[in-house]
C-alpha cells in the first residue's frame, strides 16, 4: 500500500545557503535541521531529499563533488541527531539556454525543478503516494514542484524563503504552509499531514 512521504530540498531547507559549495567542508547543516529530520525518523515518515544541483552542468565541479557533499550531508545528520534521509534524488542537468554548458548535463529535463521526474521517480521506486505526501522548499519552484505533483507545499523562511515571501526573489506564490524552518515545517506536517500528536 502506498504511503505519504515529506521530500526536503537541500540547500537552505537542510543545510546553510551558501550558493554553490565548492568545498565539502563548507557544507554546514541549518540548526535544529538534523533533529527535525530524526523526528520524521522516529515516525516512520519516509524522508527523501529532493535537489537541483547544476553546479557539473555549469562547470563549476564534477559530479563526483556533488556526490561527496551528500556524503557531508548525511553524515552531519547522522552524527548530530542520529537522523537519515530514506533516499537522495538531484538534478545535475540544466539546458543551455539556462546556462548548462558542459554537454554531459546539458540537456532539458523533466528531473529539473519544477518539473516532477524526481518525484514520479522517488514514488515508483518507493511506492509512495504523492498526494499524500510535503514538499519543503525554500524557493518558489519548490512549492511549484509540490502543486505541479499534487503534494502540500511547504515554504521555510531558511535560505531564500524570506525574499520569496516578500517577492524579491523567483515569483509569487502561495505555499500552504509558511515555516520559520524545518522543525517548524516537521511539527506542522506531523499535526495537520501524518496525523502524529505533537511534542
Amino acid at each position: 500500500m502506498s504511503r505519504g512521504a515529506v521530500f526536503l530540498d537541500r540547500d537552505g531547507v537542510l543545510n546553510l545557503e551558501a550558493g554553490y559549495i565548492r568545498r565539502v567542508e563548507d557544507l554546514h547543516l541549518v540548526p535544529g535541521a538534523a533533529h527535525a529530520v530524526r523526528r520524521l525518523n522516529d515516525c516512520n515518515v519516509f524522508c527523501c531529499l529532493i535537489s537541483n544541483q547544476s553546479g557539473p552542468a555549469r562547470g563549476y565541479y564534477p559530479i563526483t563533488h556533488v556526490e561527496a557533499l551528500h556524503q557531508r550531508l548525511c553524515s552531519l545528520l547522522q552524527t548530530e541527531a542520529g537522523a537519515r534521509l530514506d533516499a537522495l534524488y538531484y538534478c545535475p542537468d540544466l539546458s543551455s539556454p539556462e546556462g548548462g554548458i558542459e554537454p554531459e548535463f546539458t540537456r532539458w529535463t523533466t528531473w529539473r525543478k519544477p518539473n516532477t521526474g524526481m518525484l514520479v521517480s522517488a514514488a515508483w521506486e518507493y511506492d509512495l503516494d504523492l498526494n499524500q505526501s510535503v514538499m519543503v522548499g525554500d524557493k518558489a519552484t519548490d512549492i511549484d514542484l509540490a502543486h505541479n505533483a499534487g503534494c502540500v507545499g511547504v515554504l521555510v523562511q531558511t535560505g531564500y524563503g524570506d525574499r520569496v515571501l516578500q517577492g524579491e526573489y523567483q515569483h509569487v506564490i502561495q505555499p500552504d504552509y509558511v515555516a520559520h524552518d524545518l522543525a517548524d515545517a516537521v511539527a506542522w506536517i506531523l499535526q495537520t499531514k501524518f496525523q502524529t500528536p505533537s511534542a
